[in-house]
């Protein structure tokens, strides 16, 4: 095989591994869910946020005017969640489960006496920024 040859080979197996990657699934978690957290216990209240998950990262998407919460934590590919919820000064642990289009789990935030439940329902399966 020549030189040339060769090279057209292996460009064209680059450019189909590249294609390959970019069609890859993304992760079944992936896309925006609105969840809410609901006080079984203490004086929290109850709480709506938004969120979206990629790749099995999460982040907040909050409203105009509302106050951020900071999130960080995994979706695991199977679905289990574990989470550290900070809003103003109040720091919520949250674990639980995503299946399909809902999810639930339980929180507790130690410094208020606080603790609850939560649910999940996804809004799309695309990733909002």
């Amino acid at each position: 095989m020549t030189f040339t040859k060769m090279t057209a080979a292996a460009i064209a197996l680059s450019i189909m591994g590249a294609g390959a990657a970019l069609a890859a699934p993304k992760d079944k978690h992936d896309g925006t869910w609105q969840v809410q957290m609901v006080t079984d216990s203490g004086i929290c209240g109850t709480n709506t946020y938004a969120i979206t998950v990629e790749k099995g990262n999460v982040r907040y998407h909050g409203n105009p005017g509302d106050t951020p919460a900071q999130i960080s934590g995994q979706i695991a590919t199977n679905g289990s969640v574990s989470l550290d919820i900070r809003r103003s000064s109040a720091q919520a642990q949250a674990s639980g489960s995503l299946a399909g289009q809902s999810g639930s789990g339980v929180w507790k935030v130690d410094s208020y006496g606080c603790s609850g439940r939560w649910n999940a329902q996804k809004r799309s399966s695309v990733a909002q920024s």
